[in-house]
C-alpha cells in the first residue's frame, strides 16, 4: 500500500506537490498536549489553561481557557470525541490537576487536585472512556499512580506498596503527555529519566509491576525517556535523549519486541532527541523533537523515509493514520496521507498571510519548563522550523 506523510494546512489549496504546512491554532501558547480522535476532530492543550479543539480537520482551531485554571499548564490532553476529553496539567502540589469535560468544552468538571506538595503530575493515559492512568514522580522513593474506573469521578491511588523503587534523581518528563502509554485492556508502560533510563511495566493495570533497564541516554537530570509507544502487545519503541542538546545524537531510541521485558538500542539515522513517539494503523512511527521529525513506514529499519527540520513537542495519530503535532507559540501541523516517495523530503507551504504566523527562528527568550521538580529542573525549548533535509533513504514504495 502506498503510503505518505503530509503535513496539510486545511485552509490552504490542495496540490500534490504540497507537503507540509502550519496550521492557525488561534493562539500563541506554547502547546504540549494533543489527541487526535478522527479525521477530522482533534484536540490539543497548552499554557496558561488553554485547551484548543477543531471539528473540521484543522480548517479552523478554537482556542479557549478552562474557567479559574488560567495558571495551569497542560500538558496532556486524551480525547474521546468531539464532546469528551480530559486534560492534565503539569506542575508541583496543587498545580497538577484533572478536568474533563462532556460537552465540547462548555463545561469542565476538576476531578482530582494533587494535595502533596511534593507530588508532581506528568501524563496520564486511558484504556477506554472509563479506566485510565496518571503518573507522577516519586514521593518518597515510589512513583505516584492514579487510576481510575468510572471515567475520572473517583481517582485512586495505587498502593506505593506494588511499585518498584525509584532511583535517587529518576524521574519522568512532563514534554508530550506520552511518558505512560496503554494498550489492549490492562497493558501499561512508563518510562523514566535522570540517572536513570528505565521502563516500568504492569499488564494488569497496576497491581503488579516490572521493571526493565535501557539503553535509552541518561546520567542527567535533562535526559532519559521521553515517549512511549506500543503498536501492540510485544511490539514497542521509547525516545529521548537530552532536552539539553536537541540536536545530539546517539542513544535516542530503542525497541522492545518482548512486551518490554527488554530493550533494544534502534540505530536508525539520523537521530536526535525525540520528545514524542506514535504509530501509525500501518506500524509506521513518527517521531517528533525540538529539532527534527522523522518517519519511517518500517521500525526494523536503519534510516528514515522523512527527516526534516521541525521543532515540534508532541504528536497524536488518529485511526486513518492521520497525524496532528503541535509545538510553542501555538504551533499546529497535520500530518495525513499519502506519502510522498521517500527521496523526496517533506516540503511545506507558507500559511495564507492574512493568518497569524509562528516565528519560523528560534525563541530563547520565551523557554518553557517541561521537566519535574523530582529532577530539580526546568526544562526550556527553543521554537525552529527551519530548512527541509532529504532522506537518506532513496528507494520507492
Amino acid at each position: 500500500m502506498h503510503v505518505r506523510w503530509l503535513i496539510a494546512l486545511s485552509l490552504a489549496c490542495s496540490c500534490a506537490a504540497q507537503d507540509y504546512v502550519v496550521q492557525n491554532s488561534g493562539t500563541a501558547e506554547n502547546l504540549r498536549g494533543v489527541s487526535a480522535v478522527s479525521n477530522k476532530v482533534a484536540w490539543a492543550s497548552g499554557t496558561h489553561g488553554t485547551y484548543l479543539r477543531t471539528l473540521d480537520g484543522g480548517n479552523s482551531w478554537q482556542a479557549a481557557q478552562v474557567p479559574r485554571a488560567e495558571g495551569l499548564d497542560f500538558r496532556d490532553v486524551e480525547a474521546f470525541s468531539a464532546d469528551a476529553a480530559y486534560l492534565l496539567s503539569a506542575g508541583p502540589g496543587e498545580q497538577s490537576q484533572i478536568y474533563k469535560t462532556t460537552d465540547g468544552g462548555k463545561h469542565w468538571t476538576l476531578q482530582f487536585t494533587n494535595r502533596d506538595a511534593k507530588g508532581f503530575f506528568d501524563c496520564m493515559a486511558f484504556w477506554d472512556r472509563a479506566h485510565g492512568i496518571a503518573l507522577g514522580d516519586p514521593i518518597d522513593g515510589k512513583f505516584e499512580l492514579i487510576t481510575t474506573d468510572d471515567g475520572g469521578k473517583h481517582w485512586k491511588q495505587i498502593s506505593p506498596g506494588r511499585i518498584p523503587a525509584a532511583v535517587e534523581g529518576e524521574g519522568a518528563f512532563a514534554a508530550s503527555g506520552t511518558c505512560i502509554a496503554v494498550q489492549g485492556k490492562a497493558n501499561v508502560w512508563f518510562g523514566t529519566g535522570g540517572k536513570v533510563a528505565r521502563v516500568f511495566r504492569s499488564t494488569d493495570r497496576g497491581k503488579i509491576w516490572i521493571v526493565a533497564e535501557t539503553p535509552i541516554a541518561h546520567g542527567n537530570e535533562s535526559s532519559g525517556i521521553f515517549s512511549v509507544a506500543f503498536r501492540d502487545a510485544q511490539h514497542g519503541v521509547i525516545a529521548g535523549g537530552d532536552y539539553k542538546h536537541p540536536e545530539q545524537g546517539g542513544r535516542n531510541l530503542a525497541r522492545s519486541d518482548d512486551g518490554g521485558r527488554t530493550w533494544n538500542l534502534w540505530e536508525i539515522a539520523p537521530q536526535s532527541y525525540f520528545s514524542a513517539v506514535a504509530f501509525d494503523p500501518q506500524h509506521g512511527l513518527l517521531a517528533v523533537g525540538a529539532a527534527h521529525a522523522g518517519y519511517t513506514d518500517d521500525i526494523r529499519t536503519k534510516n528514515w523515509v522523512r527527516y526534516s527540520d521541525l521543532d515540534l513537542n508532541a504528536v497524536s495519530l488518529d485511526p486513518t493514520g492521520e497525524a496532528v503535532a503541535v509545538g510553542a507559540k501555538g504551533l499546529v501541523v497535520r500530518f495525513s496521507r499519502p506519502l510522498a516517495p521517500r527521496n523526496r523530503p517533506w516540503k511545506s507551504s507558507p500559511p495564507p498571510a492574512t493568518q497569524p504566523q509562528p516565528s519560523l527562528q528560534p525563541d530563547r527568550k520565551n523557554l518553557n519548563p517541561i521537566r519535574s521538580t523530582a529532577l530539580m529542573s526546568r526544562s526550556k525549548c527553543p521554537l525552529r522550523i527551519v530548512r527541509d533535509i532529504c532522506s537518506r533513504r532513496s528507494s520507492m514504495f
